[in-house]
């Protein structure tokens, strides 16, 4: 892998030729959220859509953490008009990462915790590695979580445990988390980015419009009555056999050879 030119001492990012993106948050000594992570971060998925870049693992550079959350230090001494800037500028990049017109992989290594485990539901996968724990502790400080878990996490676990998770505070290990759908996949310790990169690797190498409309549709599935997504999907269907990706794949498919997308 290459290192893209990402100037923030927050963030450092590596880029393959199979068009995996890896973001790592660097933010020592817990990767809290703070403004010049979150900026970072902005700057690095920058330098992802202007690279072409097919699929966007994010991970951790620090040690025993993918992310510990927003930044208290920031909050604890702003009056209410801070905490609102603070607030907007830390769901302005989690709610782009969620919108992002590619697949997203989050490399959970070590604890994901409040707004770290929010930006980690705000990617379409989740791979956590054993050692580490998730969870959303903010009640333990008296808030809640605001940068999307209550609206995000009831869609991956059901209503009654997205409540006791948020409502008791408890943290889960990665292998609890997988059973209750938090995370896709679990991986030793040490190795959740490779995991992911792998992960990433593979769904490159597929069409990424083709990806990118059946993620849409599955999210879309939540909000809209099942004929209204069954037309959706008619339409998505119509519209990719109209694009290049479909006439390669069927030709490579007929020809007995990868395709060769775009």
């Amino acid at each position: 892998m290459v290192s893209p030119e990402v100037t923030s001492t927050a963030v450092s990012a590596s880029a393959g030729g199979d068009g995996v993106f890896v973001i790592r948050m660097e933010n020592p000594p817990v990767n809290a959220l703070a403004p010049q992570l979150l900026d970072g971060l902005d700057e690095a998925l920058d330098v992802a859509e202007k690279d072409g870049a097919r699929v966007i693992v994010i991970a951790s550079g620090v040690d025993g953490f993918f992310a510990a959350g927003a930044d208290i230090k920031t909050m604890v001494d702003v009056d209410r008009d801070g905490f609102m800037a603070y607030g907007r500028r830390l769901r302005s990049t989690v709610e782009r990462v969620a919108a992002l017109d590619r697949p997203t992989i989050a490399a959970i290594e070590g604890s994901a915790l409040g707004g770290g485990l929010e930006l980690a539901l705000a990617c379409d996968l989740r791979v956590a590695a054993r050692g580490g724990k998730l969870g959303l502790p903010e009640a333990k400080i008296g808030l809640i979580p605001s940068a999307g878990a209550t609206q995000r996490l009831p869609k991956y676990v059901g209503r009654g445990r997205a409540l006791e998770l948020m409502l008791t505070a408890r943290l889960l290990d990665a292998d609890e988390a997988l059973e209750l759908g938090l995370v896709d996949r679990v991986a030793e310790t040490g190795q959740a980015e490779a995991q992911a990169v792998s992960l990433a690797t593979r769904m490159a190498g597929l069409s990424i419009p083709a990806l990118t409309d059946v993620i849409q549709l599955v999210d879309a599935s939540f909000e809209v009555p099942l004929a209204e997504g069954l037309a959706g999907e008619v339409s998505r269907v119509e519209a990719l056999f109209d694009g290049p990706d479909a006439r390669e794949g069927m030709r490579a498919f007929l020809e007995k050879r990868p395709p060769r997308f775009q």
